[in-house]
């Protein structure tokens, strides 16, 4: 296993980021008979040593139950549960541990701002605003809501390229949007949204905004504090972290007005038949037993990524997208798919009269992995005419050989289903 630590001595060799791959077991696997080529990571990253190890180790010498327990290996695995939640909040630079809510995912902490938040401030004829680039996950939990209190939700357009319209979203905003929700990072195109002047905006009418940052955190500093977004989501298992394991951040004054939306274990300060009190921040948003080891998984992947920095990560990966760009726009019968002008690690395509589920399986015949279908983005794909794309998605330990090799595999997707255009 290769530990990666802060490099202090500015004389030492720095590690080339193509050097990380050794770290990261599953990179050596062979898929039919092929190096593996992992081009899914906007669905999920592949996990460095250092995290499964943190798994393991917490199961070997700390597990236990966390906050209640006064023996040695319940304040050990209080310990590092709270320690983890410090490296989030230093992470994305929170003003304190307590406004990080740990939860299953992306996906749990926007439904956790949806029923504890939003429902209890929307009336008939209330509107949420959400955008045309949004994971389904960015979409359902606000019908929902909308639904049960009447309110309406409204869609900020994109244009041909997947860029968010900023005047239009500038004009969706009025008297009765309560809340703005979207994505930092468009898993199906790559597309950057201007956050910072989606939330200038939004609070400029006292207007609430929640990120979806699932796809961001891997990919870009995140700086809550800096944004001054209301409330930031995402999961660990797209920063090579554990599954079923996430982060809500939300402003302290936002979490405290919250309504808890599940009762039980650790968000109660005392219980009695008659009544209820609930627990601080942040455990009172978090009832019964955590995800411990998961959260431990996640504070050590928050260690490997700052010892990188994010920086270098996303200029790698700049780099892959750039070069993708250029090898697979030049083959002909390849249509790309997501061309804002800020966008990070992902390129969606399509090939003529070839279903996306086919390119990816034939790649797959090739070693290569990639995502096919609509990416939990179908009103997206209905935006912009098509039913799906096939997706590569790049992450810090893909090097140049894989977009050698993704390009090849698609060749040969043209030779065996067709010749080329």
């Amino acid at each position: 296993m290769t530990t990666v630590t802060m490099n202090r001595d500015e004389t030492a060799p720095r590690r080339d980021l193509a050097q990380f791959r050794a770290d990261f077991p599953i990179l050596r696997t062979r898929v039919n008979g092929r190096p593996l080529t992992y081009l899914d990571n906007a669905a999920t990253t592949q996990k460095p040593d250092a995290v499964i190890d943190a798994e393991a180790d917490f199961y070997r010498t700390a597990n236990a139950n966390v906050h209640r327990g006064v023996h040695a290996l319940s304040q050990r695995a209080t310990d590092a549960h709270e320690a983890a939640r410090h490296k989030v909040r230093s992470f994305i630079n929170a003003r304190a541990d307590a406004e990080i809510i740990f939860v299953r995912g992306a996906t749990d902490a926007i439904n956790l701002v949806a029923q504890g938040f939003a429902e209890a401030r929307l009336a008939a004829g209330d509107e949420i605003v959400v955008s045309a680039l949004e994971h389904h996950s960015n979409i359902v939990p606000w019908q929902m809501a909308c639904r049960r209190a009447g309110a309406v939700l409204r869609v900020v357009p994109v244009d041909d390229a997947g860029e968010f319209d900023l005047d239009a979203y500038a004009a969706l905003l009025n008297g009765r949007t309560r809340l703005v929700a979207v994505t930092h990072l468009s898993n199906a195109l790559g597309t950057i949204t201007p956050v910072r002047r989606i939330i200038d905006l939004a609070h400029a009418r006292g207007v609430p905004v929640l990120l979806d940052g699932a796809q961001a955190i891997s990919h870009l500093p995140v700086d809550v504090r800096a944004l001054d977004c209301d409330f930031y989501a995402f999961s660990a298992h797209k920063l090579y972290g554990p599954t079923g394991i996430g982060v809500l951040y939300g402003k302290s004054e936002h979490l405290q007005a919250m309504t808890p939306c599940q009762g039980g274990g650790d968000m109660i300060r005392s219980v009695s038949f008659d009544a209820t009190e609930y627990n601080e921040l942040p455990y009172r948003l978090e009832a019964g037993t955590p995800h411990i080891a998961g959260v431990v998984g996640l504070g050590a992947a928050l260690d490997y990524v700052s010892a990188i920095g994010l920086e270098r990560i996303a200029a790698h990966e700049r780099g892959l997208l750039d070069d993708a760009t250029r090898q697979l726009g030049a083959i002909p019968g390849l249509r790309i798919v997501g061309t804002a002008a800020e966008k990070a690690g992902v390129l969606s395509f399509t090939l003529d009269g070839i279903h996306p589920h086919d390119i990816g399986t034939l790649l797959d015949d090739c070693g290569v992995a990639i995502r096919a279908g609509h990416h939990c983005a179908m009103p997206l794909m209905q935006r912009l005419g098509i039913t799906g794309t096939a997706r590569a998605s790049f992450a810090l330990y893909n090097a140049q050989e894989d977009v050698d090799r993704l390009a090849a595999g698609i060749r040969r997707v043209w030779e065996t289903l067709g010749a080329i255009p």
